[in-house]
């Protein structure tokens, strides 16, 4: 063979990290706070729904492409009842196989090969894969500490604009800082969007997990309507990850180009879940409200505890994680403390390095997630005080 197997554009690509400390997690016993998904499943009513659906033949054959009715009428309407957002579910949305499909989908759609792609740095992994696959350019702004949170820095975003950049891909609440960004700083990336003409992604999948804050839409704002790809997923609102029920919604040039790459990746998945998915996004807001309090609670719970064993803590505004400083703890490298740290305290945790393009900029911070029992929170806590005294 004249040159390795792998397509060089994913050469830099292995193992995520989230295999390698899951199976770590697993090979010592340690409570796994590493990889963002709950260890109990979402409503009752939901999963009926999916047997009931599987039952009576509903999904069990192909979908139709762009998703089964029900559940586009379904988005649409979760639209506009919390944002007054106003879709058509045939022209204007598009299910897919979760929110990392609807990711790919857009930017194998929207991106040629050269065009810089703008990404929130630490970033969800499969953005970096997702803009190599594309063709495109890679050029990350950094969310820098800002005593217990992370700010984006809006003169940055600005600076990082060429007559090259094509689109923005844009994370809030952002998965792994917890930042949720403010109404101040959406209406500056949309000025700055309209101004230079640019596409925007937005990865909207916390959009129901937020504490004590709101979560506003950035196609909401004027001018954004027509250059907006709005991706979300039930997976982190229901608690049914293994699911993969995502959807975007946009102007409907946008969807037909997404749905055009889309087509040809599952085409369609998930048929009998998606009839689930669109009575669980019908649910009343005290389910809506209850997620949100219950994972705040527990935000609560570990982020006093993390901070008791010796972490400085960045207090997460939304998402279910919680990313921490270890320099306090006497340690700098964040890939060399979590590859250690089931062995000395039987929990496991993520590097944040791996999320940044400038993985200097992410080695001290470490992530946690919090979407687990309260009793293995607990649990966890009481193992990582053992930290604090030496």
């Amino acid at each position: 063979m004249g040159r390795p197997p792998l397509n060089r554009r994913l050469a830099a690509f292995g193992t995520t990290i989230f295999a390698e400390m899951s199976a770590l997690a697993v090979r010592t016993g340690a409570i796994n706070l590493g990889q963002g998904f709950p260890d109990t499943d979402g409503p009752e009513e939901v999963r009926d729904a999916a047997v009931r659906a599987l039952r009576e033949g509903r999904g069990n054959q192909y979908p139709p492409g762009p998703g089964v009715p029900e559940l586009r009428t379904a988005v649409t309407e979760h639209q506009r009842r919390w944002y007054g957002l106003g879709f058509d579910p045939d022209t204007e949305v598009l299910i897919t196989a979760g929110a990392t499909e609807a990711i790919a989908a857009s930017l194998l759609a929207l991106v040629e090969p050269g065009d810089e792609v703008i990404a929130l740095e630490p970033y969800y992994d499969s953005y970096a894969a997702c803009v190599a696959m594309a063709g495109g350019v890679r050029v990350p702004v950094t969310l820098r500490p800002d005593g217990d949170t992370f700010r984006l820095d809006l003169d940055e975003l600005r600076a990082a604009v060429t007559d090259r950049t094509r689109l923005i891909l844009l994370n809030t609440p952002h998965n792994p800082t917890g930042t949720v960004l403010t109404h101040d700083e959406l209406a500056a990336v949309a000025e700055l969007a309209v101004e230079r003409d640019l596409l925007v992604v937005t990865d909207e999948v916390y959009e129901h997990l937020v504490f004590g804050t709101e979560h506003t839409p950035l196609v909401s704002f004027p001018g954004m309507r027509e250059r907006t790809v709005t991706i979300s997923s039930s997976g982190k609102t229901f608690s049914f990850t293994g699911w993969k029920v995502g959807w975007v919604t946009g102007a409907p040039e946008l969807v037909t180009a997404v749905r055009s790459a889309k087509q040809y990746l599952t085409y369609v998945s998930a048929g009998p879940f998606q009839y689930a998915v669109a009575e669980a996004l019908a649910l009343p807001d005290a389910y809506f409200h209850g997620i949100r309090d219950d994972l705040r609670a527990k935000r609560d719970l570990l982020a006093d505890g993390l901070a008791d064993a010796g972490f400085h803590v960045f207090r997460p505004s939304g998402t279910y994680f919680i990313t921490t400083d270890i320099r306090p703890l006497g340690e700098t490298d964040g890939f060399a403390f979590c590859r250690s740290l089931p062995e000395r305290c039987g929990v496991v945790a993520v590097p944040n390095a791996v999320f940044y393009d400038h993985q200097d900029q992410g080695s001290p911070f470490v992530r946690f997630a919090f979407c687990k029992r309260e009793e293995v929170l607990t649990d966890a806590v009481a193992r990582l005080k053992t930290l604090a005294q030496g």
